[in-house]
């Protein structure tokens, strides 16, 4: 099949929903067995593709059309899931590492084999362009390869801990849920991934059929988080939880782990600030802001809130607002163009059109409160087919003065919508920076070294850039959060390793807890 190709004026040939039926057809032709006989997504529960569930209409962003049903299931089966999740946990625990590295490389093959597949699956589920899921896609076979290759030190006088629950966003199913669920089995655990509801429904399905297939102890199960939490989260079968979304979500379980004895990890959200002061590479900056929209800033890294210093506000809107006006927004699958021209569009849509409202309201409550409107972005019709459904896209917005009794002030918009505020002194920009009290990622735009490494240790960012963006990591790059950003142990290299696995009795994790916390040096 062949994405769309041409030159500017874009044509307005897509793959429209006829050819999501052809990927579904491919998708059936490979794993049969993870569809029932009316072609619907089945669970994967102790080892077999079955249970239907109840069936939800899952959308998608990119044009509002149907892709499928998820398969929503009862308590009462995801905990069978669980039970039976554990008792091969039981079972992978005695299987010798070397036979465990050959079965996560033969899954590794399948992936790279279908990887065109799952990157245009992750289009229509997740609406990001299609550059953009290949790089998702590749993520995650490389940097598990990487961990095939370099987990025997990481394991040295370690053990499996047994059923690792997984529970991550929509926007990363491949390069952080799929990565993640490969490596603790890779270190001897068997794990149960909940599909996120909003999308990578049929990508994890894949992905998790090759697994299976590969002799991994994997479960895959789809539900309303709220009424799975006693199995996903509370089950005494479950010996450690792996978390990525929203605080709100994120603080519930949170607390209902502390009286447990449960390894947990916790990735939730903060507001990630990027400071300027006393800055003058212009040029530079403008491509790392242009790079921050990609995917519409739907990323748990993305940097929504600009400190700026007052005397260099007219040189920083000099800079910003034709990054702004450059952003192409539209269909994410419009064609390709060769690696020196710029892409046909820079992110498609955002994952729904209930999120768009969110944002419009975060927006209009701003404004009626004073904020100022620097740049609204509007959707060109000829980056869209004609009569498309456009109610998940949004355009970049920038507003200065946004008060601080308003939503966007305080809240991560996980959006394209940037809140510019201005400082006098560098304890205005620590307050302002610090918004959030906790974050994942930090950057600070600076000509003098001394005085960004003096602002840098006061940023509680887990993570501080030094003119330069700071990203979650791959490989051996730890990864962890400050504040309610974060809660239980870091990830990245052999802290993910470490995470999941027993050492000696009494060790005290690396990571960020009630009693305690332990950071890493910043890097």
């Amino acid at each position: 099949m062949a994405l769309l190709s041409g030159r500017c004026p874009v044509p307005k040939v897509l793959l429209a929903s006829a050819e999501w039926s052809l990927l579904l057809s491919r998708l059936r032709a490979l794993v049969p067995e993870a569809f029932d006989s009316q072609g619907r997504v089945l669970n994967l529960v102790a080892g077999e593709w079955g249970y239907p569930g109840h069936a939800k209409p899952y959308l998608s962003p990119v044009d509002g059309s149907l892709l499928g049903f998820l398969p929503m299931l009862d308590l009462a089966t995801a905990t069978h899931a669980v039970a039976s999740a554990a008792t091969e946990a039981e079972e992978w625990a005695r299987v010798d590492l070397d036979t465990r590295k050959e079965r996560v490389s033969a899954c590794l093959d399948l992936l790279r084999e279908h990887h065109e597949l799952l990157a245009l699956l992750l289009t229509w589920e997740i609406g990001k362009p299609v550059p953009q899921a290949r790089i998702s896609v590749e993520r995650c076979i490389s940097g598990v390869k990487w961990y095939v290759e370099n987990i025997e030190p990481m394991l040295e006088g370690r053990g499996p801990l047994g059923l690792i629950s997984n529970i991550a966003s929509w926007n990363y199913p491949m390069s952080v849920l799929m990565h993640a669920t490969l490596v603790q089995v890779l270190a001897g655990n068997a794990i149960i991934a909940k599909s996120p509801t909003d999308g990578g429904l049929f990508s994890l399905t894949l992905s998790m059929a090759f697994a299976r297939r590969c002799g991994l102890p994997v479960s895959l199960v789809s539900g309303s988080g709220g009424k799975l939490s006693e199995a996903l989260v509370k089950d005494p079968h479950i010996a450690c939880l792996s978390f990525v979304g929203g605080k709100a979500n994120g603080r519930d379980i949170a607390s209902s782990l502390y009286d447990r004895k449960k390894r947990y990890m916790l990735e939730m959200e903060g507001v990630n600030a990027y400071g300027i002061w006393r800055f003058s590479d212009w040029k530079a900056l403008a491509k790392h802001l242009k790079k921050g929209f990609e995917y519409g800033k739907q990323r748990c890294t993305a940097y929504p809130r600009f400190v700026v210093e007052r005397g260099l506000v007219p040189r920083f809107l000099e800079m910003y607002l034709p990054v702004l006006a450059s952003l192409k927004v539209g269909h994410p699958l419009l064609g390709e163009r060769p690696e020196a021209e710029p892409p046909a569009v820079d992110f498609g849509p955002l994952i729904n059109s209930q999120k768009v409202e969110e944002l419009h309201g975060m927006m209009s409550e701003a404004e009626s409160k004073g904020a100022i409107p620097l740049y609204k972005g509007r959707l060109e019709p000829d980056l869209f087919l004609p009569g498309q459904d456009v109610s998940a896209y949004l355009g970049p917005c920038a507003f200065l003065h946004v008060p601080r009794n308003c939503r966007l002030y305080h809240n991560e918009p996980f959006g394209p919508v940037d809140s510019i505020v201005v400082v006098d002194t560098e304890e205005e920009l620590f307050t302002e920076m610090n918004v959030s009290n906790g974050a994942l990622v930090a950057s600070i735009a600076c000509d003098e070294p001394e005085t960004a490494r003096r602002i840098a240790s006061e940023l509680r960012a887990f993570k501080v850039g030094l003119n330069a963006i700071r990203s979650r990591g791959d490989r051996e790059e730890v990864f962890g959060g400050i504040g309610q950003s974060w809660q239980g142990c870091f990830v990245g290299g052999t802290y993910l390793v470490h995470a999941v696995t027993e050492g000696a009795p009494g060790e005290r994790l690396f990571g960020n807890f009630p009693d305690y916390t332990l950071l890493p040096e910043r890097r």
